[in-house]
């Protein structure tokens, strides 16, 4: 039982962890660190103080043989100030509390970049309105400029959270929440859902890619046009009968109406993962997840379509194609 504990305390010293709230890498995330922090001491000295006078209390009035205790009944002044020391104490923290909440709660900049990001059993819709993009489980930004996120979920309730970005926010279905951040330094930030909803909840990751504004613009005008490919003759009917049924392929005839239920892929060979994060995209990790999609994420309301080897390989190649 000590190894085990032992192991607990040293596995909460690593560092260089890739979704470390303690280890903010921009102004909202630094500004809730900071609340965090202040809150954090004045617990700890409640929590000596308190601690302290119990064992005090404990050693100084433990029972003695042949000695009977004094009964007394009530302390006015004792009573009076631990009823105001902890309310003036909780008022003191509700000022930089509040003011933190409404600081961080206010509207969009006026250049900042907005994106609506939509929860689903068990990925993430990225939408970029202005921009007309839409994508899925990687939301690309410029470094230094706000981004506003409207967040909101098409089935269940899910959590939002990239703790190195931004804290926490719900998704809810029928609503619409917001929430800030922006990233100084380029980069990749790991995100994940935080409130369990279903099966694969742990699978439902996400990543913010931080580029430079020259690096986004370029980003934003291969997003923005149509498929660079259709699919060969011989896979045009297995792409059109399964893949079609959920996704859609911007540009290519036959496969431009939009879907709800799944991913966009008319760029998903650009996509650094597969699965909202839990594949690689790679050839390997594409064709494993098109031989039995359940299997490696349990729930996946994508089916097995029982593919033949000759139809996976084809489906890779075409996949992999769209950049």
């Amino acid at each position: 039982m000590f190894v085990g504990l032992l192991g607990l305390l040293l596995a909460a010293c690593t560092g260089n962890l890739p979704q470390d709230s303690l280890d903010p890498a921009g102004p909202v995330a630094e500004r809730q660190l900071e609340l965090f922090t202040l809150v954090f001491w004045i617990a700890v000295a409640v929590f000596v103080i308190v601690e302290g006078l119990l064992v005090f209390a404990m050693i100084r009035f433990r029972h003695r043989e042949g000695r009977e205790p004094r009964q007394i009944h009530g302390n006015t002044r004792l009573e009076v100030a631990w009823t105001i020391v902890p309310a003036v104490i909780l008022a003191g923290i509700a000022v930089p509390t509040v003011a933190t909440i409404f600081d961080l709660s206010r509207g969009p900049a006026e250049n900042a970049l907005e994106i609506t990001v939509t929860g689903h059993q068990w990925w993430w819709e990225v939408d970029y309105a202005e921009e007309k993009i839409v994508t899925a489980n990687e939301i690309h930004v410029p470094t230094d400029r706000q981004v506003y996120l409207t967040l909101t979920s098409e089935d269940v309730i899910h959590s939002f959270w990239v703790p190195r970005l931004a804290g926490k926010q719900d998704l809810v279905p029928g609503h619409t929440e917001n929430l800030s951040f922006s990233a100084p330094e380029p980069g990749i930030y790991r995100g994940t859902c935080t409130e369990y909803c279903g099966l694969s909840h742990a699978n439902m990751r996400f990543r913010v890619i931080a580029q430079e504004p020259s690096e986004f613009e370029a980003w934003v005008r291969d997003q923005t046009q149509e498929a660079a490919a259709a699919p060969p003759t011989e896979i045009e009917q297995i792409v059109a009968g399964t893949c079609m049924s959920c996704h859609q392929i911007r540009g290519v005839e036959g496969l431009t109406e939009p879907t709800k239920p799944a991913p966009d892929l008319t760029h998903v060979g650009s996509r650094q993962t597969l699965a909202a994060g839990l594949l690689g995209n790679d050839p390997d990790d594409l064709a494993r997840w098109l031989r039995n999609p359940p299997g490696v994420k349990p729930g996946s309301l994508m089916p097995d379509y029982r593919l033949t080897e000759d139809q996976i390989d084809a489906l890779v190649e075409f996949l992999g194609s769209l950049e």
